[in-house]
């Protein structure tokens, strides 16, 4: 048995769809069905992007088959010695999700650095939210741009990728920061479409049809990041 196989395992276990997992570890469409019909290979790439993401799956398992499929580990104290030892234990129901203490940052103060150094921007809070995607913080919303999908105080939940047209998903929302020619930076959240303009460009679409639609060259945009999922408070008492 191949890891493209054992990987398929590690999703119906999980429940997760390969297209899903696709999406969310930026492999592209497809990619996963392919390999396991060729039954071909995980690239290096690829695994190591695996298991980055997916802290519970044992990389040994995945590439030899050997050992367990998940690397689950409670710590424990040896009563009969002063030392401590990790034993195993099968995974409840509610293991197979991952838990995560996603940052909420505050956009305003961290603007400029949103996308580079995450040790510079200002840190809120901290959000836990059940069964949730691999994510790397969440901003308040402070514009009307995606009204009425998104107003002004929601949380927005966002995991990076890396800046390029390949990495795109057409159609989806983004967290985009912007530079314009003045060097101003701008970091918003829009619908990102094809552009008529070329396959260099990329067209920025607000929700609220009161915002007209904008085309920029890619080398415009300073940093990307998939919204994952938006919290809306809707009473204070």
């Amino acid at each position: 048995m191949k890891a493209i196989e054992r990987l398929y395992q590690y999703l119906d276990y999980k429940g997760i769809k390969p297209t899903r997992f696709e999406k969310e570890n930026g492999l592209s469409n497809g990619y996963l069905g392919t390999q396991l019909k060729r039954n071909g290979n995980l690239g290096e790439d690829v695994f190591n992007k695996i298991i980055d993401n997916c802290l519970d799956l044992n990389p040994v398992w995945l590439l030899t088959g050997k050992q367990k499929m998940i690397k689950n580990q409670i710590y424990t104290e040896n009563l009969n010695n002063e030392h401590n030892n990790f034993v195993n234990e099968s995974p409840s129901e509610e293991d197979k999700y991952q838990k995560q203490n996603i940052p909420l940052f505050d956009v305003h103060a961290s603007a400029s650095t949103l996308f580079d150094d995450e040790s510079t921007e200002k840190l809120i809070d901290q959000i836990t939210v059940p069964n949730l995607p691999k994510c790397d913080g969440a901003v308040y919303v402070s514009s009307d741009s995606m009204y009425p999908l998104l107003k002004s105080g929601d949380i927005i939940i966002y995991k990076k990728i890396t800046t390029s047209i390949g990495n795109i998903y057409w159609g989806e929302m983004y967290l985009i920061s912007l530079v314009n020619d003045e060097g101003e930076e701008f970091v918003m959240v829009k619908w990102i479409q094809k552009s008529e303009k070329g396959d260099e460009f990329i067209k920025l679409v607000s929700e609220n049809k009161h915002h007209q639609p904008k085309d920029f060259h890619i080398d415009a945009v300073k940093g990307l990041a998939l919204i994952k999922a938006s919290i809306r408070i809707n009473a204070t008492y």
